[in-house]
């Protein structure tokens, strides 16, 4: 993240408003826009939708929890957090 100096971009009367708050601190200003949520940008998000709906289905074609940890290489307690949470 790159650093600008306030008085090089911001207006006098609007520096002066935000020392009355806090002087000679760094602050951080969030860009406007609405953030992505993770794994948007990436795809991550929908392999991992992709993924939990395949194993509800085996779940639901009656696979043991076991086999489809064995198949998906998960932890038994991470299959059954997915098999269990509401869609």
């Amino acid at each position: 993240m790159k650093y600008i100096n306030a008085a090089e971009v911001l207006p006098d009367y609007l520096i002066t408003e935000i020392q009355k708050h806090i002087s000679g601190e760094v602050i951080y200003i969030p860009a406007g826009e609405e953030r992505t949520k993770w794994g948007e940008k990436n795809g991550s998000r929908q392999y991992f939708e992709n993924r939990n709906r395949r194993i509800k289905l085996h779940y639901k074609k009656g696979y043991t929890i076991e086999e489809i940890a064995v198949e998906f290489g998960l932890a038994y307690e991470t299959i059954r957090k997915i098999v269990y949470k509401p869609l």
